[in-house]
C-alpha cells in the first residue's frame, strides 16, 4: 500500500484525511485524462463516434464492480440528480422514512417534493430505531445513506437484508456515497432496491460522475405512466424514450465517466478486499486512540462496527491549528471530521494525534 502513495502527489504535502469530501486525483488516471482530450483535440466530432459502445463498457464496469445488472446500471453526472429525478416519477400520497440527520441531498429532497415524512433517530440504537418507525408509521419508501456523512455512523447491512425480508413491499433506496469503495459489496445479493452513488469520493473518479444500480423490475415499476404511453406513440431513437433515458437525459460526457471507469478498473487491481481490510485496520486503531483522548461522541462508542469516518469532538480552532500544519480535514457538524481511505496510514494518524 505505501507504494501505491506514490500515485497521489497531495500525500507528500500534506496529511490528507479528507476523503469524505474529496478523493484524490492520481497520477495514472491524469495520464488517461490527457490522452481523453487529445483525442477529442484532433478528431473533433469523430472522437464522439464510439460513444455508446464506451458508455455501455462503463456500464458494464461499474456492475462487474458491485456485481449488478448492467442493464440496469443508469450513469449520472451525481447522486443527486439522479435521487431527484426518481422522486419526481413517484406518486406524492408516498409515506418516506428518513433518518434524522441524513444528507440533505436526501432528506430535503423528500421534503421539498411534498411527501409526507417520518424519521428513525441516528444514534447508537439506529438499527432498532428504524425498526420501530416502519412499525408505527408504516412507510412506503425507505431512503437512506448507508453511512452517515456527518459522523460515520454504519447502518449494519445484515439488519437491512433481514429488514426488507421482513418489509417487502417497501422500497429500499440507499445512497453509497460515503460507502462505495470502502468494502466488497455485492448488489444483487443485497436487499436494496435501488442503490446510488456519486463517484467522487472514496471511488477516485473524480467530479460529475456517477450511478444508480437498480433491481430487476424496479426501474418499469418507477416510471410514470405517462412517459412509457408517450415513449410507445412516438418514434424517436429508443435512447430519448426508454426507461433509462429518463436518468440519463442529454449527453453523458465521456472524460468524466471514463474517469469513473478508469479508477473502478485501478480499484480493482488494488484488490477490494485488500482495500477494505487496510481501512478496517486504520479504523481500528483509529477509534481506540479518539477514544482515548475522549473525542468521539457516546453513539459511536456503544457501536461495535463503525465506517472510516469520524467527528472528533473539538472546534473550529483546532481545525484552523490542523489546517496550518498541512493536515486536512473537514468542518462538519460540531466538530472536525477526519475520514480515511487504502492510501491513508498509521503514520497520518499518528501526526494527526500528536497535533491534537
Amino acid at each position: 500500500m505505501k507504494n501505491l502513495r506514490k500515485e497521489f502527489p497531495v500525500l507528500s504535502q500534506y496529511t490528507y484525511l479528507n476523503t469524505a469530501s474529496s478523493g484524490l486525483l492520481y497520477d495514472s488516471l491524469l495520464d488517461k485524462r490527457q490522452e481523453h482530450d487529445l483525442d477529442f483535440l484532433i478528431g473533433g466530432s469523430i472522437f464522439r463516434n464510439s460513444q455508446q459502445e464506451f458508455l455501455n463498457g462503463v456500464r458494464t464496469t461499474i456492475a462487474n464492480f458491485f456485481d449488478a445488472s448492467a442493464n440496469n446500471t443508469i450513469l449520472t453526472p451525481n447522486f443527486s440528480l439522479a435521487f431527484n429525478t426518481l422522486l419526481n416519477g413517484l406518486e406524492k400520497d408516498k409515506k418516506v422514512l428518513l433518518l434524522d440527520q441524513d444528507y440533505p441531498s436526501i432528506n430535503f429532497s423528500v421534503q421539498s417534493k411534498g411527501f409526507e415524512v417520518c424519521f428513525a433517530k441516528v444514534d447508537a440504537s439506529l438499527e432498532q430505531n428504524i425498526e420501530k418507525a416502519i412499525q408505527k408509521n408504516k412507510p412506503d419508501i425507505f431512503a437512506f445513506s448507508l453511512v452517515q456523512y456527518i459522523n460515520g455512523i454504519a447502518i449494519d447491512l445484515e439488519f437491512v437484508t433481514a429488514l426488507k425480508t421482513k418489509y417487502p413491499d417497501i422500497l429500499f433506496v440507499a445512497d453509497a456515497t460515503q460507502f462505495c469503495g470502502t468494502k466488497n459489496f455485492n448488489f444483487k445479493d443485497s436487499q436494496i432496491d435501488i442503490l446510488g452513488c456519486s463517484g467522487y469520493k472514496w471511488l477516485l473518479g473524480g467530479y460529475g460522475n456517477g450511478f444508480m444500480l437498480f433491481k430487476d423490475s424496479v426501474l418499469d415499476h418507477l416510471t410514470p405512466v405517462s412517459y412509457k404511453k408517450t415513449a410507445l406513440e412516438v418514434d424517436y431513437d429508443p435512447s430519448y424514450t426508454n426507461l433509462q433515458a429518463r436518468f440519463e437525459c442529454g449527453h453523458l460526457d465521456t472524460y468524466n465517466f471514463g474517469s469513473l471507469k478508469n479508477s473502478l478498473d485501478f480499484l480493482s487491481k488494488v484488490g477490494i478486499k485488500t482495500i477494505e481490510h487496510t481501512i478496517q485496520e486504520l479504523t481500528s486503531f483509529a477509534k481506540e486512540e479518539f477514544a482515548k483522548l475522549n473525542l468521539l461522541e457516546r453513539s459511536v462508542l456503544q457501536r461495535e462496527k463503525h465506517s472510516s469516518i469520524f467527528n472528533l469532538n473539538t472546534n473550529e480552532k483546532v481545525f484552523n491549528h490542523l489546517n496550518e500544519r498541512s493536515i486536512v480535514t473537514s468542518l462538519r457538524g460540531t466538530g472536525v471530521r477526519i475520514s480515511l481511505h487504502f492510501y491513508n496510514t498509521i503514520e497520518d494518524l499518528e501526526v494527526l494525534l500528536k497535533n491534537l
